[in-house]
């Protein structure tokens, strides 16, 4: 257990240093237990035991990035109805004796993780070369005949120590439903910030970091789908006028301040950063799918009228 939570640390503690969205070249780096540098697996195969465990579990698994997703909710593998991740046993990607022995072993390391009940590492791919770490979840059920498991996020401190998994499973729901929130809001910022050209809608800010994708209609709300014409690239300043409707955006594409801006007098950031861009075009996407939604742009516009 000690070499797991020396994973575990140190996936969480990358998790936090890079935002959440870590790049592969730091997780290939792997951590250091017992003066030995371990790995996290070559992040090829999806199924990782390395060689100093002792016992037969595997430390960590991936989900490799998905390599289209335009106007579709990001598929991670989350089965709503039993509230869980769904993740396959690896197949044999050749039919080869060897090929068949290494998946074999593989799916046993995964097994053995849920019988011993021992936490799990899980790489969510959310783009090439860029994995959300999920540091703790564990296998709470394993069904060899559909070749899958069934995993849920844990408690990071209470579900690492010797007890086990101790949580109960009101929580490890809550925590499992974050976590899936948490992926599909990487995924939609990756699909709105390529539409956009990963730059700001409004001003045409590039600095990626300073992006980020604005929802036109929240999540929860009847057309607040995780899809890009329900999305838009914003600056930061510009996604907090936007969502504070200070600034507005009708459906012909035009962008609105609040009255009670463009009658104020301040510093260039108002004069420039809002003030000026009454009036302006939205730059938009060039494909006409992943444009905004004009339902969705007028009912928000609406709110935005009735808040000036």
């Amino acid at each position: 257990m000690d070499l797991r939570r020396a994973a575990l640390d140190r996936a969480r503690l990358l998790s936090t240093r890079y935002d959440d969205i870590v790049p592969v070249n730091a997780l290939r780096e792997g951590f250091r237990f017992e003066g030995e540098q371990v790995s996290f697996g070559s992040f090829f195969s999806g199924i990782f035991r390395p060689k100093q465990c002792r016992g037969p579990a595997a430390l960590s698994i991936v989900t490799a990035p998905p390599k289209h997703a335009r106007d579709a909710p990001y598929d991670d593998g989350f089965d709503a109805r039993t509230e869980r991740f769904v993740y396959h046993y690896r197949t044999a990607k050749t039919d080869t004796a060897d090929a068949r022995l290494a998946a074999a072993r593989d799916n046993a390391a995964l097994s053995a993780a849920g019988r011993l009940a021992v936490p799990l590492i899980h790489f969510h791919g959310v783009a090439p070369g860029q994995y959300s770490p999920l540091a703790p979840v564990f296998v709470t059920r394993d069904d060899p005949d559909k070749r899958v498991v069934e995993l849920e996020a844990a408690l990071p401190v209470a579900d690492t120590s010797d007890e086990g998994l101790v949580s109960p499973p009101d929580i490890r729901r809550y925590a499992t439903r974050q976590a899936v929130v948490r992926l599909h809001q990487h995924q939609f910022r990756r699909t709105v910030l390529r539409a956009y050209r990963s730059r700001c809608a409004v001003c045409s800010l590039r600095e990626a970091v300073l992006l980020e994708a604005a929802h036109i209609t929240e999540d929860g709300a009847a057309l607040g789908h995780a899809v890009v014409s329900n999305g838009i690239s914003l600056c930061a300043i510009h996604h907090l006028a936007y969502d504070r409707n200070l600034l507005g955006i009708a459906p012909d594409g035009v962008v609105h301040i609040a009255h009670r801006l463009l009658n104020e007098i301040d510093g260039p950031m108002l004069r420039v950063g809002l003030q000026g861009f009454h009036g302006a075009a939205l730059d938009q996407p060039r494909r006409a799918d992943e444009r905004p939604d004009p339902e969705r742009l007028d009912e928000r516009f609406e709110r935005f009228r009735q808040a000036a």
